[in-house]
């Protein structure tokens, strides 16, 4: 808070008055600045544009958003004792002292857990037995001290369990710093790097890390650093289509280096007992070909979708990779049937498969028949948990549900029936899972595809038609929606909301075409899919006609912004959480982090057809005069994945052209990044205050009449 006041009063120095807000009135006005967007395909005007500034210094675009945060706060401090409501019983529900089940790896059991009161989580680990003394490798609440913000992105313990490397992000942007502990004697090493990314891995003494472009972020180079001495580059991706990452196989014995763009991967391999040789590929990069590798033993296995649009599983001797013949088939194909991932031990494998929407996992033994794990709900998800221990003969995994919180099981692959054993039901106080019900429904697209969608609600709401509803979406990248217990939405259902997942393509629920059915050339099927889902809810009466609410973040907070543009009669209010909104300059520019990557998802605006395409759905845009509902709008000022002045420059322009009097409230963390913040109680406020939004909205007379441009909300 400190922060931001600082902030305000320097722009209230810094900057002209009328920049920020209207005279007499204190909704935010952004002054126009006419600018040119120059493109293979024409020139647009964006009057806008200004508010992009990468050094987050400019004044006048300070004093903008300063503006925004103190209209926010003038809108939404009425509802600061709801808000405060909902966060108490968000908060009830948190068991503040939960840990991890721990996990075995070399010798050493390990776990995280969370004190009472506090904000960030402890890694720690158990020597031999669980009965062992604990031994506190990271406290992150006293890392988290003087910052505003504070992440632990990924750590990394030696094979012999004295060294440890670990990556923290202290701004929010997704730039880590690198830094060493001795855990012999307690001791912060010297050797540190910065503006890398949480990827990491040891070869005894020596440690592989990702680096990052310094313009782009772009992760974009493996380097080696040997402890007290330089830091070498490795490899580095020249491809600005392709990302780069690495982690230890489960045999340990090499160092794996995935080079990944949308459509294709390559992977490269160093044996951890000669850290300094070049990184060997083991299978070259073919257009189009998507595959990951594992090693166990003397057999490496590979994920692939060659000849498989599904994905099959193969196993593959590394020198002879390329020779298709060598291959042997362990898992085929199957056109109803996603190989999502895999899990390599020393006598079993376990997948994540997905069918008919839901996800399972699936074990092959050995020895011994294949086997299958069901469900318990009507929508579910269940995760499969790569352990690091190869010599385990148990399969732990993931079950959720819409009503089931967060539970752990292993079962034992060599036991008979395969018994399942329960290690951790997280705990969730005042909570009854038998109060609430869910469904799995489908909505008819209009070109017949026919979408998933996950219902839950409490079962004394009355489903007639006259309960508020919620829906949330996201639809990119291939991923998917799991339908999980959200313990902020409990306080919803509570007061007789109905929330429902709509399925909608981009993600991959019913395998890899679902997701090519949502992209590039055809990613308004997302859109239609959303609306079609809400259509089927309100028509089968489990909304209320007029009290439809929408959620959605990043990616899913385009598809927010699409159909308020399409569809804005039939929403009464959206929130758009680090909305991906100006999807054509964004793409245009390839310096803007994300954007060389990502080509193949939305589309190359250098093409004609794709241009033209993008520039018909992309949410800034196509906001029209007419009349929307109303929107919460949440961004964070170092957000690296959708920059903060994306939904800026698009409240700006809804304010300047909508005839409605419905609310549009924009809050800028001034401290956080694309996650928002980094305490988990400040992150259940920030739920609070949306729904506190939400409900504030639901009894507030709709203003949606149509005519001149209104000057009030």
């Amino acid at each position: 808070m400190l922060v931001r006041v600082l902030v305000m009063l320097a722009v209230a120095v810094a900057c002209r008055p009328p920049a920020s807000a209207r005279p007499g009135q204190d909704i935010p006005v952004a002054e126009r600045r006419p600018h040119e967007v120059v493109s293979p395909h024409g020139v647009r005007v964006d009057p806008y544009y200004w508010l992009r500034d990468d050094t987050r210094q400019d004044p006048a675009v300070r004093a903008y958003l300063a503006a925004e945060n103190a209209y926010a706060a003038r809108v939404l401090g009425p509802l600061r004792a709801l808000e405060d409501t909902l966060f108490a019983e968000m908060r009830a529900r948190l068991q503040e002292d939960d840990a991890t089940p721990p996990v075995f790896d070399d010798g050493y059991w390990y776990y995280t857990r969370y004190a009472a009161g506090q904000q960030y989580p402890i890694y720690a680990r158990k020597r031999g037995t669980l009965a062992a003394s604990e031994e506190v490798l990271l406290d992150g609440n006293l890392l988290a001290r003087g910052h505003a913000f504070f992440a632990i992105g990924d750590y990394a313990v030696s094979r012999d369990g004295t060294l440890l490397a670990w990556a923290e992000d202290t701004v929010g942007r997704n730039q880590f710093s690198l830094h060493v502990k001795d855990l012999t004697t307690g001791r912060v090493l010297a050797d540190t790097a910065t503006n890398i990314a949480p990827h990491l891995a040891w070869a005894d003494r020596t440690l592989f890390y990702v680096g990052k472009d310094a313009a782009t972020l772009r992760e974009d180079r493996v380097m080696r650093h040997v402890l007290g001495g330089t830091h070498d580059v490795v490899y580095r991706e020249a491809d600005g289509a392709y990302y780069v990452g690495l982690a230890l196989s489960k045999s340990k014995r090499y160092i794996v280096i995935d080079l990944w763009a949308t459509d294709t991967t390559e992977v490269r391999l160093v044996d951890v007992t000669r850290p300094h040789d070049a990184p060997s590929v083991f299978l070259p990069r073919s257009p189009g070909h998507y595959y990951e590798v594992d090693h166990v033993g003397e057999r490496f296995v590979m994920r692939t979708n060659e000849a498989a649009p599904n994905y099959r599983l193969v196993e593959v001797p590394a020198a002879r990779a390329a020779e298709r013949s060598a291959w042997k088939e362990l898992v085929a194909h199957r056109a109803d049937t996603f190989v999502e991932s895999f899990a390599l031990y020393d006598t079993f494998i376990a997948l994540d498969v997905r069918s008919g929407g839901l996800r399972r996992v699936r074990v092959l033994p050995t020895t011994g028949a294949p086997f299958e794990l069901a469900g318990d709900d009507p929508s579910y998800a269940m995760t499969l948990d790569d352990t690091p221990d190869p010599r385990s003969t148990r399969v732990r995994y993931a079950y959720d549900s819409l009503t089931t919180p967060h539970t752990i099981y292993e079962v034992d692959v060599a036991a008979a029936g395969h018994p399942r054993t329960l290690l951790e039901r997280t705990p969730v106080p005042t909570y009854d899972p038998s109060r609430y019900a869910s469904e799995y429904l489908h909505a008819t697209a209009p070109d017949g595809a026919r979408v998933p969608i996950s219902v839950v609600y409490r079962k004394d709401t009355r489903r007639d038609g006259t309960a508020p509803l919620i829906v949330t979406g996201y639809g990119a990248y291939g991923d998917t929606y799991e339908p999980e217990l959200d313990l902020h939405a409990i306080s919803m259902l509570d007061r007789g909301w109905v929330v429902a997942i709509a399925h909608v393509r981009g993600g991959q629920e019913l395998g890899r075409a679902w997701y090519e059915a949502g992209r590039r050339l055809a990613k308004r099927n997302t859109f239609i899919d959303f609306i079609t889902a809400t259509e089927h809810l309100v028509a089968h009466r489990y909304g209320a006609r007029d009290q439809v609410f929408a959620i959605g973040g990043s990616a899913g907070g385009l598809l927010m912004g699409a159909i308020a543009n399409l569809r804005p009669d039939l929403y009464r209010g959206i929130a758009a959480l680090v909305p991906f909104v100006d999807v054509v300059t964004t793409m245009l520019d390839e310096s803007i982090p994300l954007t060389t990557n990502e080509l193949d998802e939305w589309g190359d605006p250098r093409d004609a057809a794709a241009y033209a395409y993008m520039l018909g759905y992309s949410p800034y845009d196509n906001v029209t005069a007419q009349a929307y509902p109303s929107i919460y709008v949440r961004a964070g000022l170092w957000d690296s994945q959708v920059q903060y002045f994306e939904p800026a420059k698009w409240v700006a322009k809804l304010r300047a052209t909508k005839t409605d009097h419905n609310l549009v409230v924009f809050e800028v963390d001034l401290t956080a990044g694309h996650s928002g913040a980094s305490g988990r109680f400040d992150r259940l406020r920030e739920w609070a205050r949306v729904g506190a939004y939400f409900l504030h909205v639901k009894d507030r007379p709709d203003q949606r009449r149509q005519g001149a441009q209104l000057p009030r909300e």
